[in-house]
Order: structure tokens, then sequence, then C-alpha cells
């Protein structure tokens, strides 16, 4: 790409200036016109190359300069998930942009007792088994599905294309790979568990909706033990098929 637009704009600028010398010297003898049109070769191909060659590798730098900046802006520090606001804008968008006879399904995921980690062991260690937590989420997800930080300690994930069954085990195959993996800290091992609220829907859907739910069946795994999954079904019609998921 880069040897490309370098061959290009030496190219257009030779043009340039060919024409433009021809124009300056038709009228003149051929010596002035050879001498002219040689002049207005060699110097765009000294001058131009090397110009153009420049600006190009800057113009790239701008871009990768600009994409990080995006990424940045989008992704959450900590975890390197999207963050609240660019998770809401994709899914929006999302959601708007799919057949309307599409289904899918979002996910709220809050850790258990996360407080006591912070209290016991610090926020240092408090980071890490929020690191920990967003790796298994993203392990246990599609590649392609949307994973973000809400805030805290608590994630969600747009599953496109899956319905209510299947969202939920989805949802219990990431709170059983939690269960499964202890935090280490000092050399000893800390069961940090996850409840999961899932909220499935076809048809039109909007994001603030699907959270509200989700986050409802939330607080509902919080208030019946916690480390479950719980969640609604099809929401296409406007009714509610409930189904929970008990941990194992």
């Amino acid at each position: 790409m880069l040897a490309r637009w370098t061959v290009l704009g030496t190219l257009g600028c030779l043009s340039i200036s060919l024409a433009w010398n021809w124009l300056a010297f038709r009228d003149m003898d051929a010596t002035a016109l050879r001498q002219g049109l040689l002049s207005a070769t060699v110097l765009p191909i000294i001058l131009a190359g090397p110009l153009f060659f420049y600006l190009t590798l800057k113009l790239r730098e701008l871009a990768g300069a600009n994409h990080k900046l995006a990424e940045l802006a989008s992704t959450d520090d900590l975890t390197k998930c999207l963050n609240r606001r660019a998770l809401i804008a994709n899914v929006e968008r999302i959601l708007e942009q799919r057949d309307r006879t599409a289904q899918g399904a979002l996910l709220v995921i809050d850790a258990d007792h996360f407080k006591q980690v912070n209290d016991r062991y610090g926020h240092h260690q408090g980071d890490l088994a929020l690191i920990r937590i967003a790796s298994i989420v993203r392990s246990c997800v599609r590649q392609g599905d949307l994973v973000g930080r809400m805030g805290g300690e608590e994630f969600a994930v747009l599953l496109e294309g899956v319905g209510a069954d299947q969202a939920v085990h989805i949802a219990e195959r990431i709170r059983r790979a939690a269960e499964a993996t202890p935090l280490r800290i000092d050399g000893s091992e800390h069961r940090l568990t996850i409840s999961v609220g899932c909220a499935a829907f076809s048809g039109p859907a909007r994001f603030r909706d699907l959270f509200s739910l989700a986050d409802q069946r939330l607080y509902d795994a919080k208030r019946q033990g916690r480390n479950r999954v719980e969640a609604d079904g099809d929401r296409g019609s406007g009714t509610l098929a409930g189904e929970t998921k008990k941990a194992g």
C-alpha cells in the first residue's frame, strides 16, 4: 500500500509536470521543448517520490494512531472488554440493523460476594479477580459475541442468533467455569462464583429493556442463593417463559 501510493503520487506529479511544460514550450524550438520535458521528468522523480513516500508513511501512522485511540476509547482499561458506553452503542446498533425476526439473548453477570475479596485481600487482588472473570467469560462465549464490563464487578454479553435454551446453556457454561477456577491468593485458593441473569428475545428489542429484564433475573439469582443462572425466555410476543438453572 505504501509503495503503491508513492508510485501513483509520483506518476501523477510527473503527468502534471509534463503537461505543463509541453504547453509552456510547445511554441519554441525542439531543443527547448526537449529540455523542458526533461526537466519536467527528472524533478518530479527526484522530489515527488520521497515526498509522497514520507506523506504516505505519515498518513499510515496517523491511521494507526486513530485506530488505537478508538480502541482505547471503547475498551475497559482493566479487563480489556468493551466498556459500558461502547457495549451499549454496539448492542443498540446490532439490534437496529438485524433482521426483525432474529433471536438472541443478553446476559448480565455479577461476581458473588466480591466485596469480601477487596476487603480481605486488597484491591489489587480484586482487580486480578475481575481480569480472571473477564477471561473466563470470553473463553466460554463464541467469537463475535460482545463482552463488556458494565462497571464494578458486573459484565454483560450479547449472544446473537440463540434461543432461550442455548443462551441458558452458555450462561451455565460460564458459571461452571468460574466455579471451577478458584483464585490463588498468597498461596491459598479463594472460591469466587458468579450469578447470571439472562433475557432472551426474538423480534424487535431495545437494549434498555433487555438489560432491565436481565438485571432483574440477576438479582433473583442473588436472592436465591447466588452461583446460579436465572433466565426469562422468548420476549418476542411479549410473554415470558421463566426458566431457572441451579448450581450443580
